[in-house]
């Protein structure tokens, strides 16, 4: 009987699910099921352990986006490595660039740190700004009305579910954030450096000051000189935290944190990059990690 009602159950999901969406990345597939609810099936291309600039073009994500009816992604160039040819070959006009279903999430959310000038001399530098806004969680907010649009854009047939959906979340989203908010005030004269600037909106929302990277310039690997004038730096300003993504090598974090004591500090960039499951433990583990 448990077996009957679990397959009930099944088949009664997959014929609500009447949107395939794929998401570039975790944090925004996670709001678009929020969203979406029943109504939609969400498959996440990239995974969450591996640098977001890099994702291995794997021939299964063909066949994902050939059947997408919405693709949701991050802009601003960070998918610019492996996402434009696998479009090509998925051969799937519901989503090429400038159709309705392609949402580039980076049209809806201010960027920051957008260079005056763009050349090689100043690393792999994004043209358009920083794009990894997700490690601000008030970003969520805009992510959750952009997909709501599109939706009923997409299948007006349901707005009014789509519509209690989002006003459910953000009532949800909203109570959290004033909690976030509150907690995050005992952070505000922290002092960071990090590997690469994938945390500047976090840092910029709570009004903690970053000293400079690990990386001379986005891209490029640390090299002994500029280590040595980082580790001058983080001495000169009592800098006691290191940022650490999970994806670029620790070794050098390490060497650093050893010469100046200060602590490393291992920051998730995206739900799921260290196990998270929900968008709050995603946050809360940043929060953590950094105020500790």
């Amino acid at each position: 009987m448990k077996k009957i009602a679990l397959l009930t159950i099944l088949l009664t999901t997959l014929a609500f699910a009447s949107m395939n969406i794929d998401t570039t990345y975790a944090t925004m597939g996670a709001v678009a099921k929020k969203i979406g609810g029943n109504l939609v099936k969400v498959t996440v291309l990239g995974s969450s352990k591996y640098d977001p600039h890099f994702i291995v073009p794997k021939p299964s994500l063909l066949a994902k986006l050939h059947r997408a009816d919405l693709l949701i992604m991050n802009g601003a160039g960070l998918e610019l490595g492996w996402l434009p040819p696998l479009l090509r070959q998925a051969n799937n006009p519901r989503i090429r660039n400038g159709s309705k279903g392609l949402l580039d999430m980076s049209h809806y959310v201010p960027l920051i740190d957008v260079p005056k000038s763009v050349s090689r001399a100043f690393g792999d530098i994004h043209a358009q700004g920083n794009p990894h806004y997700s490690s601000d969680p008030h970003v969520v907010l805009i992510m959750a009305k952009a997909i709501e649009e599109k939706l009923v854009q997409l299948d007006p047939e349901h707005e009014l579910t789509y519509e209690s959906n989002y006003k459910n979340f953000t009532k949800s989203w909203n109570i959290y954030l004033k909690n976030f908010d509150a907690n995050m005030k005992e952070c505000k004269d922290k002092k960071v450096v990090q590997y690469h600037e994938l945390f500047n909106y976090f840092l910029d929302r709570y009004n903690i000051k970053s000293y400079g990277t690990i990386e001379p310039l986005p891209g490029i690997a640390p090299s002994s000189k500029h280590t040595i004038a980082l580790i001058n730096i983080m001495r000169g300003n009592g800098v006691k935290l290191i940022l650490q993504d999970v994806y670029h090598e620790r070794k050098t974090a390490k060497f650093i944190a050893e010469k100046t004591g200060a602590r490393v500090a291992i920051i998730p960039h995206e739900l799921g990059a260290d196990g998270s499951k929900t968008l709050q433990e995603f946050y809360n583990k940043i929060a953590t990690r950094i105020c500790q």
